[in-house]
């Protein structure tokens, strides 16, 4: 097996200088992340230093690091370590031969980026490379870049951004040669102002696409002209997936209990039949804008159906547990890792969707970066909790008393401070039968609880 990155292609891409000749087999910018092999790479922060990391990276088995002073280790050395990341990210792009897919939206772009990524790893095994977890950022892409093998085949790119300018940066390193826009939501309204402004810094993502490119755009969304407009400037062809008119989507898409969904749909030359994993109907959209994808590059769509039907829960967007409890199970739903309004109403229809459980229950945490429109937001969930048929719903800080104002007295109801009083109160209410869904922006910690309850420590069930 080749080497991901040799010391000379380092220094040459980066423009640094090698202390010793060495092959590196992945790369990576947190020691805790190290493997045996690894290039370290000593980046700068506000908080921490790289370089104070760099012992513990070549304990954990680094074979080199990429430093911007003089270390004792084998290491290539530059001026700056983030500029060089970038240059090695830009060195992999040009090298590669891989048919390159970007996605971003303002949901759904991780869990569509990851169902793309299973399903063109089963139409060529050990050939299809992604970024690995939320690495969307202006060190995330081109880390995720960097870590691209040689002989990759596919490659999925995701990208996100919180203000206006950022996509651009990140597609003109990715370089797509399909570009997919999950959703236009209002998440980081804050900073961007109006769903408008929004949609244009997603459409950001067609500046970078390369010569005969795709654009595959939601059909389900008042911008959808404004995104096809914004998309036939750089794109050779432009498709839609959803619902409607789309070039792709969904003839019949019906429950299939807790084995997910099957879907009948119609794609660009052919019709396909298929199931997916997950529940609800934004996982059916996700699944339309995978298919569009794999058929717009020419790969097998029948394989990736069957590579929808076997993806499993994804950590922090839809994982379920099975929670042991005196007297039988409960299910627990994890959409811990974010939340913006979009996917707060999609992922409670999903709880309402829950047949076979007792009592629903929503434990849900603030949605960030939504500024002057928080309180309204908020507090315009409230038709989606009652729809779900919520029977016992636990809100957690000031941010989601907007929300406790509209639903007090039609649902039983538990504001509180924090993550540790939420833990309090979902176990002291949990029943066999129940349904859990849990759900927050990343930074309310709502992971913790997930561990906890799923873990079952301390957990039984409570006394009628």
């Amino acid at each position: 097996m080749s080497a991901l990155w040799t010391s000379d292609e380092i220094a040459a891409a980066t423009g640094g200088t090698a202390s010793a000749r060495f092959d590196v087999g992945g790369v990576t910018f947190d020691s805790r992340e190290v493997g045996p092999g690894d290039l370290f790479v000593a980046m700068p922060g506000t908080a921490h230093d790289g370089h104070d990391f760099l012992d513990a990276a070549f304990a954990a088995g680094a074979a080199a690091a990429l430093v911007s002073r003089v270390v004792e280790q084998p290491h290539v050395l530059v001026d700056d370590v983030f500029a060089a990341l970038q240059a090695l990210g830009r060195a992999a792009r040009e090298r590669a031969h891989a048919t390159v897919i970007g996605v971003t939206g303002s949901v759904g772009k991780t869990s569509t980026k990851e169902a793309l990524y299973a399903a063109l790893d089963r139409c060529r095994p050990g050939r299809a490379h992604r970024s690995v977890k939320s690495y969307n950022n202006h060190t995330g892409v081109p880390l995720s870049l960097a870590r691209m093998p040689r002989d990759t085949e596919f490659a999925v790119f995701e990208m996100g951004m919180n203000n206006a300018g950022e996509i651009t940066a990140l597609t003109r390193q990715v370089r797509p040669h399909v570009a997919i826009i999950t959703a236009i939501a209002p998440a980081h309204i804050e900073n961007l102002g109006s769903e408008e402004a929004i949609a244009d810094a997603k459409g950001e993502i067609f500046l970078g696409l390369e010569p005969g490119g795709v654009a595959i755009i939601p059909n389900d969304t008042p911008h959808r002209d404004r995104l096809v407009k914004a998309a036939r400037r750089h794109a050779d062809r432009t498709i839609t997936f959803g619902h409607g008119d789309a070039d792709v989507h969904a003839v019949h898409a019906v429950s299939a209990g807790p084995a997910g969904s099957l879907i009948a749909a119609a794609l660009l030359e052919r019709e396909l039949t298929f199931t997916i994993s997950q529940r609800g109907d934004h996982w059916v959209t996700n699944a339309l804008a995978v298919l569009a994808a794999v058929e717009a590059i020419g790969a097998d769509v029948a394989i990736a159906g069957l590579a929808l039907a076997d993806l499993g829960g994804l950590k922090g967007r839809g994982a379920r547990h099975i929670v042991e409890l005196d007297g039988g199970e409960a299910l627990l739903i994890d959409e811990s890792y974010n939340a913006n309004p979009a996917s707060m109403a999609a992922t409670l229809k999903s709880l309402g969707a829950e047949t076979e459980v007792t009592r629903r229950i929503a434990v849900l945490g603030p949605m960030r970066e939504l500024g002057e429109h928080s309180a309204a937001l908020h507090a315009a969930l409230a038709p989606a909790i009652l729809d779900a048929r919520v029977d016992e719903l636990i809100l957690i800080g000031e941010e989601m008393r907007p929300l406790a104002e509209q639903v007090v007295g039609k649902v039983s109801l538990d504001l509180v401070n924090s993550v540790d009083e939420a833990i309090d109160g979902l176990i002291a209410k949990l029943h066999p039968g129940d349904a859990v869904l849990v759900k927050a922006s990343n930074s309310v910690g709502l992971a913790k609880l997930v561990e906890r309850v799923a873990a079952g420590v301390g957990v039984s069930a409570c006394s009628t």
